[in-house]
């Protein structure tokens, strides 16, 4: 439970925000425990993390602000493990370097810097810049399907602060629909509009015969979806079968052929090496 102190400060750091919110950052306190705040940060440009929407906890502790909060950022991102404890100097593995007169905002700032920095720390992941802009075009779809356990949001469910510090895929999107009722309704619009498969957030096929929808094709998130976590195109055994099917025998066999002539070759040198001693 908050202390008095805690109480007042965050209550006024939340009207801070709201009024004034930095660029590419919204948070607020749970309705019904205002030590824990939930965040968005929306990736920036010129970073792999584009338009990418990352949700995340702040959990305070009751003697804020004199002690730092944890901090987790839940939305898989290729830059943190999904829902576990960060350790920056403006977390709780860090108290004594905490300083008193930083802000939510201050805390969410330096969140934000760490993420499009190459610094490493606990909870930390390294990965390439095709693989973040992959899970950054994912996002939305495993911010309100958590990561696909269902396939249409489930109303009247309501989450519960146990396991906050633990939302992973498996929750069905029902804290981050608790938190962001307004985003979440957004995303399955963006999802139904880009004709993203909710089990799996990967793009269903345009029914034969029907126009999709070009401009929503020509989108940055699709065409990293499209490209999958590698950064290819994605080519199944299918996709791999016709592709080698348009070429020839000898092309996709080159290993095979260079080996037969040599072996062709040493059988020739010898059988004319025998027939040379034979006549003399």
């Amino acid at each position: 439970m908050a202390t008095r102190a805690a109480n007042k400060r965050l209550t006024r750091e939340y009207a801070t925000i709201q009024a004034n919110p930095p660029p590419y950052i919204v948070a607020h306190p749970s309705e019904n425990n205002i030590l824990e705040w939930h965040y968005i940060l929306t990736g920036p440009p010129n970073t792999p993390y584009v338009n990418g929407q990352y949700w995340g906890t702040l959990l305070f502790p009751p003697t804020y602000p004199f002690a730092p909060p944890s901090i987790r950022m839940h939305t898989p991102s290729g830059r943190f493990q999904p829902s576990t404890r960060l350790c920056l100097s403006i977390s709780d593995f860090h108290p004594k370097s905490f300083n008193p007169a930083w802000e939510v905002s201050t805390i969410l700032i330096g969140l934000m810097s760490f993420m499009t920095s190459d610094e490493m720390t606990t909870g930390s992941l390294g990965a390439s810049d095709a693989e973040r802009k992959w899970l950054a075009a994912r996002s939305r779809w495993w911010n309100s399907t958590g990561g696909g356990s269902v396939k249409t949001p489930v109303k009247g469910n309501t989450a519960t602060v146990k396991g906050v510090g633990a939302v992973k895929a498996g929750d069905g999107g029902v804290k981050f629909r608790a938190e962001w009722p307004e985003l979440d309704e957004e995303n399955w619009k963006w999802m139904t509009e880009h004709r993203i498969d909710a089990a799996t957030g990967k793009i269903l096929a345009t029914p034969e015969g029907e126009i999709g929808n070009t401009s929503a094709a020509c989108s940055p998130e699709v065409a990293a979806l499209k490209r999958g976590p590698g950064g290819t195109t994605g080519l199944g055994d299918a996709g791999r079968a016709a592709r080698d099917a348009g070429q020839s025998w000898v092309r996709r066999n080159k290993l095979l052929v260079v080996g037969m002539v040599v072996v062709g070759y040493v059988l020739m040198a010898r059988l004319v090496g025998e027939g040379g001693a034979a006549s003399s």
